[in-house]
């Protein structure tokens, strides 16, 4: 997938992405919505812990401020 970062989004509207931010945690999630400052709405969220393939439960629908993003990966 290439494109400008809004059209990758675009996209990806609906499917599964890897959202890491600044602080270094990462949310993985479906893409319910963003908008031009890459704000996300990510739904039926999970918290992956130590790498390793378990994964924590977090919120149904979780808000990223598009300032904290560091990389979304599809």
């Amino acid at each position: 997938m290439s494109g400008r970062p809004l059209d990758v989004l675009e996209a990806s509207l609906g499917e599964r992405v890897s959202v890491r931010l600044k602080s270094g945690d990462e949310y993985v999630g479906d893409l319910a919505g963003y908008d031009q400052h890459m704000n996300l709405v990510l739904e039926d969220v999970t918290i992956p812990e130590g790498g390793m393939s378990e994964e924590a439960p977090a919120e149904d629908t979780t808000i990223i401020r598009g300032d904290n993003v560091v990389s979304i990966t599809p």
